[in-house]
């Protein structure tokens, strides 16, 4: 590959132009890479392969190569394959290594590392002043294999290819190359674990789908899925039967017993195919039972989507023994806001784009799976659905869910256009609609897009919804959700009314002291009464706040909102910040469409001293929630530009964010300083008059400022902008 560097850099315009050019001569040699793999891209055994699925390998014409003994260097390795993207030096740096390391001399010591064990200098590893990209065109990667699967679908693919596919994952993503301390890293290499667990579940279900006549064949499989997804019922009910089909009834028994413990202690409600599969082991009708965890195409109309169909003469001779409830049609609702993601209709003449399109749906899916406090029904429930009209109440009541999000997916060329809305099942209300136009040329990249920009919309569309269905029930019926629901919704419409806010979110704590969103909430509550100067007493609101952070970590488990809103309340009230970040970090990896957490990330960055780390993720936020108030993220947005000495970038977004809440002091506070420091001491002093009315202190205590430098940047612009109105 060569890349003429025709642009002088000097001037920011420059520089993103040169950016522009290396990126545009790098994304052209990797799209003509990929285009060679899909095609005519080396066997295996022959070229350079990287295997990322198990633990990082190279193989160079099937030798495999001695890799660098630095975690680091394979981390960069992995991570800049995978991105195939330019990086900037400097975001490298800051996510590898640490200011006593010289970060920019061990960036180049692992990059001269990865160019010996590469051997083609500048062909693979592409690097200037500024910038690093990896080439992958010409490079066998497992991981683009399986993605590429998935594209065309695996439910087209040959069992032989299913086999392969299955067989190409050594372990999970990165096995083993854990960075703890490089915590941004770590958050990415956790969700890419993630995502790739979710496709070799996938790969697994299809191709035991496919061997459901060949038990012995399909038996190493399904013991695989199980320690995949040990909690997942139907999986274990189907590895039970494969065993008693093999003749290893001892071993089913165990395996049911394993299952039925796990379900009882994660607290999985049983669907009853667990128990299916067991009676089957000695049922005298069934020659074999069928594959539990595949669908009846046959069925529909027979079951609900999802449910067990079994015959009348089989539901007489196990009455009593299946947990299985056999139901006139409706489900009641879960004890959660529910959601079932319906198959997007396509809208194309082409009907190979029903992978694309499945696929999709698929996507959305997975990433909706992660915000916790959602049920989220799976996809071969509401899969059943394809291809027919339903009646979206009547899906909701089949389904069991208070939600339904459809849409169709049209083709034009090579441009597509995909359009969703989410309903109210209940009252058939229309409560978000919106459409996302991208090329397929990068198939992966848009199906991320929509599903990250359906979700940023779909989270607080939910949140506002099931805020306005709390608020139509009376008072004396209101439950720990409910008032956590009021407090939440009234803490985030105005300052001045966060004490109202945080009395409703600890009677919630008072009727569950162990409700998690509540607690966090509450230690927010508290900081924001000291942050904004509110608080009646410090020492109190501190210890208060402190309390119930810790005791909503300690129920958190997996849930991100927990995590990310303790760990900014801990943070604020004096906790190592770097750990806070790292739970921040923890939370993004469960949910990287958290748009909230995106939001905390940037506000610890701010505190941390990393202001344009801070409006990465700011930033972040906005586009995965563009429809949410904006005044907080626009806030913190101004202080990171004012902490970089960007005065004049600063000005429009504090200003903005006074427009939404002018009852919150902390942008007049900024705005002052910054035009204190722009030599505007006029208008300094007239923004130091107004919030004097809001606020009797002028010059805040700002020890959550681990940079000494911006703690005296700010404070110095405010001594300057008071100078004779204290």
């Amino acid at each position: 590959m060569s890349v003429e560097m025709s642009v002088e850099k000097g001037s920011h315009t420059d520089e993103r132009a040169w950016i522009s050019t290396i990126a545009a001569a790098v994304f052209r040699d990797a799209a003509q890479g990929v285009a060679g793999a899909m095609s005519d891209s080396p066997p295996h055994g022959e070229g350079l392969v990287l295997r990322l699925l198990g633990e990082i390998e190279v193989e160079k014409d099937g030798t495999p190569l001695a890799l660098p003994p630095s975690k680091k260097t394979r981390a960069l390795l992995a991570y800049l394959a995978v991105v195939r993207r330019p990086q900037r030096r400097d975001r490298l740096c800051a996510m590898f290594w640490e200011i006593p390391d010289d970060p920019r001399g061990a960036l180049r010591w692992s990059l001269s590392k990865l160019r010996a064990l590469l051997d083609r200098p500048g062909e693979h590893v592409v690097a200037d002043r500024e910038t690093v990209a990896f080439v992958t065109g010409g490079i066998s990667v497992d991981l683009f294999e399986v993605r590429r699967a998935l594209a065309s679908g695996v439910e087209t693919a040959t069992t032989e290819r299913l086999v392969d596919l299955a067989e190409s994952f050594r372990g999970e993503f990165l096995e083993g190359l854990d960075l703890p301390a490089c915590h941004e890293f770590q958050a990415w290499c956790t969700a890419e674990r993630e995502d790739a667990r979710i496709a070799r579940v996938r790969i697994l279900d299809t191709l035991l789908g496919r061997l459901a006549e060949d038990p012995g064949r399909a038996l190493p499989y399904a013991r695989t899925l199980v320690r995949i997804e040990v909690a997942e019922e139907a999986f274990r009910a189907r590895l039970v039967s494969l065993l008693g089909r093999c003749g290893r009834r001892d071993e089913a028994q165990r395996q049911y017993d394993i299952g039925r413990r796990l379900l009882t202690k994660l607290g999985v409600p049983a669907t009853g195919v667990l128990e299916a599969a067991r009676h089957a082991l000695t049922a005298p009708t069934a020659a074999r039972p069928p594959d539990p965890a595949a669908r009846d195409h046959g069925a529909k109309g027979i079951t609900e989507p999802g449910g067990i169909c079994i015959s009348e003469d089989a539901f007489r001779q196990v009455r009593g023994e299946i947990e299985t409830e056999f139901r006139d049609g409706t489900l009641p609702l879960p004890d959660k806001p529910s959601i079932a993601v319906l198959p997007f209709q396509n809208m194309s003449s082409d009907p190979e784009q029903e992978y694309f399109v499945d696929g999709m749906v698929e996507e959305i899916i997975a990433a909706l799976s992660r915000i916790r406090w959602l049920f989220v029904l799976a996809r071969n429930s509401s899969f059943t659905y394809k291809g027919q009209a339903v009646d979206v109440k009547q899906v909701g009541r089949e389904l069991g869910v208070r939600y339904v999000l459809e849409g169709s997916v049209r083709k034009s060329g090579n441009r597509v256009r995909i359009t969703g809305q989410l309903i109210d099942a209940a009252t058939g209300a229309h409560l978000w609609a919106d459409r996302f136009d991208g090329s397929l040329e990068d198939v992966f990249g848009l199906q991320d897009k929509v599903a990250s920009s359906v979700v940023g919309v779909i989270e607080p569309a939910l949140q506002v919804a099931e805020t306005a269905r709390s608020a139509g029930r009376s008072t004396n019926d209101l439950t720990a959700y409910d008032l956590y629901l009021r407090g939440y919704a009234m803490s985030l419409s105005s300052a001045k009314q966060i004490p109202e806010a945080l009395c409703l979110v600890e009677h919630a704590i008072t009727r569950d002291p162990r409700y998690g969103p509540a607690l966090a909430w509450a230690a927010l509550c508290r900081m924001r009464q000291v942050f904004d100067d509110r608080s009646d007493d410090r020492e109190v609101d501190a210890l208060k706040g402190t309390a119930f952070a810790r005791r909503a970590l300690e129920v958190a488990g997996d849930d991100p909102g927990i995590l990310a809103n303790a760990a900014l309340a801990l943070a604020y009230f004096g906790e190592d910040i770097g750990a806070m970040m790292a739970l921040v970090d923890r939370a993004l990896s469960l949910n990287p469409s958290f748009a909230r957490g995106w939001y905390v990330s940037g506000v610890l960055r701010n505190w941390a001293g990393q202001p344009d780390i801070a409006i990465e993720h700011l930033e972040a936020s906005l586009r995965l929630s563009p429809r949410a108030r904006i005044g907080l993220s626009l806030l913190n947005i101004g202080y990171a530009h004012f902490f970089s000495r960007r005065f004049a970038e600063a000005l429009p977004k504090l200003i903005l964010a006074i427009q939404e809440d002018p009852s919150d002091p902390r942008g007049y506070r900024f705005l002052a300083a910054c035009y204190a420091h722009m030599g505007r001491l006029d208008d300094a002093r007239e923004i130091v008059k107004q919030f004097r009315a809001i606020s009797p202190v002028v010059i805040p205590d700002v020890s959550f400022l681990r940079n000494a430098k911006h703690r005296e940047l700010f404070l110095s612009g405010l001594r300057l902008a008071t100078g004779d109105a204290i």
